[in-house]
């Protein structure tokens, strides 16, 4: 489903990259899980993965179509939810997810009744009409997390999608995750809480300084520790790294 090749990320003015030759193939049906420590390349990946910002090298493909060729048509199939709110914040929450509409060319029929689902799952009905500028952080989270669903995406992209949800808000959206890759779509997952990593992804990467040390299911990062966490395997994978640097 999609295909990244060794894609690199330099930033202007340093020599170090912030992703260095990163590979990973995402597979239909499945959550992948992204995990690292700060300062990692998690964030550059994703703005790689939803065409935010060009990779210095390599390639991104969904569906056989290479990002960098057909923008549009990729990007359409994407759906993001970043780790900060930057909104139009003088828009109203159903104003918002009309635009978000909008922009994926979600019919209207559609648009009404998922629209109408997420504010009622996320018990935003009755904050539709105001101003987003009004809204806490845990409710500009729901209000992205519904918009980024409203066209059903091929690719779900999240980056700390449970900062600020109260646990019921949680619990809809690893519903979600799960009931999006039941029609066949791929979720992308990076998040810190190591433990919800665990328990829901199908597979796990660990990037460390730019580079993918591991991917793979946990059995199979475990490998001769059968019983380890994946908080262990993080910290003995991150630890082996440092140590030869």
């Amino acid at each position: 489903m999609v295909t990244i090749s060794k894609i690199s990320k330099k930033y202007a003015r340093s020599d170090v990259k912030a992703v260095d030759s990163l590979s990973l193939d995402l597979r239909d049906g499945e959550i992948f899980g992204f995990v690292g420590p700060n300062g990692a390349g998690k964030t550059t990946t994703i703005k790689m993965l939803i065409g935010a910002t060009p990779p210095d090298s390599g390639t991104i493909e969904l569906d056989g179509a290479d990002l960098s060729k057909h923008p549009e048509d990729v990007k359409r199939k994407i759906g993001y939810v970043p780790d900060a709110h930057d909104m139009f914040d003088r828009l109203t929450g159903l104003e918002f997810l009309n635009f978000t509409a909008d922009v994926y060319g979600v019919d209207s029929g559609a648009r009404r009744e998922r629209i109408g689902r997420y504010l009622e799952m996320f018990d935003l009905g009755g904050a539709a009409g105001q101003y987003i500028r009004g809204y806490s952080r845990g409710m500009k989270q729901k209000l992205m997390i519904s918009g980024s669903l409203l066209h059903r995406p091929r690719l779900w992209v999240l980056d700390e999608p449970l900062t600020g949800l109260d646990p019921m808000a949680a619990r809809h959206l690893k519903e979600e995750m799960r009931g999006l890759c039941g029609e066949g779509s791929a979720v992308f997952f990076s998040s810190r809480v190591l433990d919800v990593v665990e328990r829901i992804c199908d597979r796990i990467g660990i990037i460390y300084k730019g580079t993918l040390l591991a991917a793979g299911r946990l059995d199979e990062l475990r490998a001769q520790e059968a019983d380890a966490t994946l908080e262990q395997l993080f910290f003995e994978l991150t630890g082996r790294k440092e140590e030869t640097l």
